[in-house]
């Protein structure tokens, strides 16, 4: 079964950012917290929407490979927060359950005993949870995009 290895360790890597994108402890480390919550000009969202928007759509995603009682968020505003965060703590609390989620999903991608070309449980005719974790690295690293183009123009950002 290399092939089979093979595949689950690349779906972690690309979990992970792969190698050409920003990862995403870099991507949001050291943002000043007066940054958090600012909209720079043009732009509709701030790092605080990027990286909430982030872990509750991983989140959601999770929910729904694992539970087959499933029920949708409401589009769009279960998966958009506010501006700013709403109080101390949020930012971190958000980044530590972004983490903690990515690792679940990390390691279903790697455990063998997980059908990756399976159906979704709950949902016979939806998508193979492979789609879902490729799904879920495709999102983040959109956003990731994004961010680094928000502290680009915030003046929080060093190549």
């Amino acid at each position: 079964m290399a092939g089979d290895a093979l595949l689950r360790e690349e779906v972690r890597w690309l979990l992970r950012g792969g190698n050409a994108h920003v990862g995403f402890k870099k991507a949001f480390a050291d943002l000043p917290e007066a940054l958090r919550g600012k909209k720079p000009r043009g732009l509709p969202y701030t790092p605080w929407q990027q990286v909430e928007h982030m872990r509750i759509c991983q989140w959601d995603i999770l929910d729904y490979i694992r539970n087959p009682k499933y029920v949708s968020l409401k589009w769009p505003e279960d998966y958009w927060p506010a501006p700013s965060p709403p109080a101390a703590g949020a930012w971190d609390k958000s980044i530590r359950g972004f983490q903690a989620d990515l690792r679940i999903l990390e390691g279903m991608a790697a455990d063998a005993s997980t059908d990756l070309l399976a159906r979704v449980p709950g949902d016979p005719e939806g998508p193979s949870i492979l789609h879902e974790l490729l799904l879920v690295a495709d999102h983040n690293a959109y956003h990731l995009g994004q961010l680094i183009v928000l502290r680009r123009l915030l003046g929080a950002w060093e190549d």
